[in-house]
C-alpha cells in the first residue's frame, strides 16, 4: 500500500511540472497587481499559498486596495470561488469510500481548474496521494511567481510596472474567450458583466467596488440561471 502511494506522488508531481510552470508566469502578474496594492513580497507568497485561485485573489486584492472590510472581502472571495466546492464535491465522490475524512479535507484545500482537470482524469478510485503529489508542484509555483511580481514590482520603472499590470487582464480574456466562442449564453452575459460594472460604477459610486461586484455577480448568475438553465445528464439522455 505503501509503495502504491509513493507512486501515486510520483505520477502526480509529474504531471503537475507543467502546470506549475504555468501557475508561476500567471502568477507573476498576480503579484504586480498585489504590489500596486501595497502587499509585500511576504504577503502575497502566503496570500498565494493559502488562497490559490487567480479570480479569487485578484478579487481580495482589489479590495484591499480599496480598504474594504474583512467581510467584504470573504464575500468577493466566496462568490468567486464557489465553483471550487462543485469540484471538490465531484473529487470527493471518485476516492474510495473507505477514504479518511482527512484525505477529503486536505485535497479540497488546493482544487484548481487544471489541478482537478488531471485528478478526475485518473482512473477510480482516485488516489488522494496524486493530488498531493501535484499540489507539491503546483502549489509553491503559484505562490513564489506571486512574491517575484511582488519584488520585480518594487524594482521596476513605474511604465513597467503599469505594463505588467494588463497581463492579468489578459489572462481572464484568455480564460473567458475559448467558453465564450463555444457557448453564445457565456459570451453574452461575458458582456452584459462589462456593460452592468461600468453603469453601476457610474450610477452607484457610493457603494465600494467589492459590493458593487458581490451584487452584479448574485444578480447576472442568478438571471442566467433563471433563463437559460443548464440541462443535466438525465435531461440530455431524454432529449436525445
Amino acid at each position: 500500500m505503501l509503495q502504491k502511494h509513493r507512486i501515486a506522488l510520483a505520477n502526480g508531481a509529474r504531471d503537475g511540472v507543467p502546470i506549475g510552470l504555468g501557475y508561476f508566469a500567471v502568477a507573476f502578474s498576480l503579484g504586480i497587481a498585489a504590489r500596486n496594492a501595497g502587499l509585500s513580497a511576504v504577503q502575497g507568497f502566503f496570500l498565494s499559498f493559502f488562497g490559490m485561485a487567480s479570480a479569487g485573489e485578484y478579487a481580495a486584492i482589489t479590495v484591499i486596495a480599496a480598504d474594504a472590510a474583512y467581510v467584504e472581502m470573504a464575500l468577493v472571495t466566496l462568490i468567486a470561488n464557489a465553483r471550487y466546492l462543485l469540484m471538490s464535491f465531484a473529487l470527493s465522490q471518485r476516492f474510495d469510500p473507505a477514504a479518511p475524512l482527512r484525505h477529503r479535507l486536505l485535497v479540497g484545500y488546493s482544487i484548481t481548474d487544471e489541478l482537478f482537470g488531471i485528478a478526475v482524469a485518473q482512473p477510480k478510485p482516485l488516489d488522494p496521494w496524486y493530488c498531493y503529489g501535484s499540489y507539491l508542484v503546483a502549489i509553491p509555483s503559484w505562490a513564489t511567481g506571486t512574491a517575484v511580481g511582488v519584488i520585480a514590482g518594487n524594482l521596476l520603472p513605474g511604465r513597467v510596472v503599469s505594463a505588467l499590470s494588463v497581463a492579468l487582464f489578459g489572462m481572464f480574456i484568455a480564460v473567458v474567450v475559448p467558453p465564450a466562442k463555444r457557448d453564445k449564453v457565456v459570451g453574452l452575459f461575458a458582456l452584459l458583466s462589462f456593460a452592468a460594472s461600468f453603469t453601476a460604477s457610474r450610477l452607484l459610486p457610493a457603494l465600494s467596488g467589492g459590493t458593487r461586484t458581490i451584487l452584479l455577480t448574485l444578480l447576472l448568475s442568478g438571471l442566467a440561471a433563471a433563463l437559460f438553465p443548464v440541462p443535466d445528464d438525465d435531461t440530455k439522455e431524454a432529449q436525445s
